[in-house]
């Protein structure tokens, strides 16, 4: 009978194939669920688990690490807590929580995770980056002296935003915060700065006018959308200004420039403050734990200009805060103020009265201040700041109905014109070169002779004039960021005034039924702030329909 099989052979196949085998080990620290409440886990059985540590629940949901008692562990659920039972077992998954990065963020909506939510499909050409990572130090910074743009002509000339600064947008409702921040994404076009709009707390239809906005104005090509709305738990509105944050830094590592706008940071310190009571942590001033300084420093700080042994890239940061009654000495507000580099105050008396943007330039203030200007600007400027300061105060004294002499009539009226001279429509941002234009002969005193209802038109027709017959002005003051022969300038000036005619506008004083059907197109109008709760509509307005 012929032999089928060689039984050495078997038993040598077997012994090179056990001699070859590798088990795979994976040692992974396992507790318990002891506890569960309120979008809180309290789990033993962890004790190597470190803070912000990401754990995997039994069903499936993840929790993040906060709390590290002596023998258990408080943890805030990142999803549904109704998945989460008292007895579960949690896997501490050794990954410190992170985000995706790169430029396959541009021109996606995302949650605070980093997780797609525009329905456009998985990311792409991204990587991971944790979530929180320490700020550049002392000597991986340089001082703040590029510019960064906004388009917003009060804020360009008085309150000039270098780019790596950190620039407080602070105000009550509705006063146009929101409105400030995407003419900023909007103005940023060619300039080769991407954006990050991290909305928190916000209605979802808000944040999707918003979105539809800058996808309108083609802003989305370089921005990216954290949200983390009103409806959504307190841990994503926690989170979602540090993935908005981590995302920047990872292009200003990588020698570019990147903008964050944290729309509100009130909202964030009110979810902190709801996590910290949950968790029993003792509660401080207005019930906020004793870290809520902590919560907004450690995320602002990495805002910087690097050196340029680090490439130098930068990263801006406008955090905006919401006042109460304009109420600027609340604890949030002064712990913001006084970790950022200077603020921008909206003044709701300003907003109504019809001034828009509705900026005090009297609070207001930039600590980088003229280092983050060109040249040009800095002579177009000139005493603006000071004549609007002298202006306010004449007017509140002229308000008593004293005798003015002729020096403090000729500042009134030229504050009137100034004041006029600023105001600008939402989403019309201007580039730097034709405010160049448009406020020198403001400060110079060419508006002096116009009257206050015809000094948008004086404005508009000027830069029309400017574009057709000195085109290489203009070219040479973006290009160069200085005026190349003032005296061309000025001439140029001098010379369209002659020619305007400021009877275009009527002669006559608007009459009381124009009046108010001005002031219904301010109400109405459907390019209102998201804030106001109304529809905003996607084309910019029209010059017909600008304030003033």
């Amino acid at each position: 009978m012929t032999q089928l099989f060689d039984p050495a052979e078997i038993t040598n196949a077997i012994r090179t194939n056990l001699e070859g085998f590798a088990p795979e080990l994976t040692e992974s620290q396992v507790g318990r669920v002891t506890e569960v409440g309120d979008g809180i886990a309290r789990i033993s059985g962890l004790p190597n688990c470190p803070v912000n540590a990401l754990l995997e629940f039994e069903s499936g949901v993840r929790g993040l690490a906060l709390n590290l008692d002596e023998d258990s562990i408080g943890a805030v659920v990142l999803g549904e807590a109704d998945e989460v039972a008292e007895g579960d077992t949690v896997r501490a998954s050794g990954e410190i929580l992170s985000v995706p990065v790169g430029d396959g963020m541009l021109g996606r909506v995302v949650n605070a995770l980093g997780d797609p939510i525009d329905g456009k499909g998985p990311l792409t050409n991204v990587t991971q980056r944790r979530m929180e990572i320490q700020a550049p130090g002392i000597t991986g910074r340089q001082p703040v002296g590029e510019p960064l743009q906004t388009g917003i002509k009060s804020i360009d000339s008085l309150i000039p935003i270098g780019r790596g600064q950190r620039e407080l947008i602070i105000g009550d409702r509705k006063t146009g915060k929101t409105t400030v921040a995407i003419d900023t994404i909007l103005n940023q076009a060619g300039l080769g700065v991407n954006c990050i709009y991290v909305a928190i707390g916000q209605k979802a239809s808000t944040v999707a006018q918003t979105v539809a906005r800058l996808e309108a104005a083609g802003a989305m090509e370089y921005t990216v959308v954290v949200v983390a709305p009103a409806s959504d738990q307190a841990p994503f509105k926690y989170l979602a200004p540090y993935a908005g944050c981590a995302m920047g830094q990872h292009w200003m590592d990588n020698s570019g420039h990147a903008l964050a706008i944290y729309d509100d940071l009130s909202k964030q310190a009110e979810a902190y403050r709801q996590m910290a009571l949950l968790l029993r942590r003792p509660p401080g001033r207005e019930a906020y734990p004793g870290d809520v300084f902590y919560l907004h420093s450690r995320l602002l700080e990495r805002a910087a200009k690097l050196s340029d042994e680090r490439g130098a890239g930068s990263l801006t940061a406008l955090p905006v805060i919401e006042t109460k009654a304009g109420d600027v000495s609340a604890y949030i507000p002064t712990n913001v103020i006084s970790i950022t580099d200077g603020q921008i105050f909206l003044q709701e008396d300003l907003f109504r009265s019809g001034v828009r943007p509705a900026i005090d330039v009297g609070i207001s203030v930039s600590r980088v201040g003229s280092a983050a200007q060109i040249k040009a600007m800095k002579t177009a400027v000139g005493t603006l700041k000071s004549d609007l300061q002298q202006f306010r105060e004449l007017e509140s004294f002229a308000a008593f109905g004293s005798d003015l002499d002729a020096v403090s009539k000729a500042q009134l009226e030229r504050g009137y014109r100034l004041t006029e001279l600023l105001k600008q429509g939402v989403g019309e941002p201007m580039p730097v070169q034709e405010q160049v234009v448009v406020l020198y002969a403001g400060t110079r005193g060419h508006l002096d002779g116009v009257p206050v209802e015809s000094v948008q038109r004086f404005a508009e027709e000027l830069l029309e004039y400017f574009r057709a017959r000195h085109s290489d002005l203009l070219d040479g003051i973006k290009s160069s960021g200085k005026i190349a022969d003032e005296s061309v300038l000025e001439a140029g000036i001098k010379r369209f005034t002659e020619e305007f005619d400021p009877g275009a506008d009527g002669d006559h004083e608007p009459d009381a039924e124009a009046q108010a059907a001005a002031a219904s197109k301010l109400v109405d109008s459907d390019i209102t702030l998201p804030e106001e709760d109304m529809a905003r509509g996607d084309a910019p307005t029209p010059a017909s329909k600008r304030q003033g």
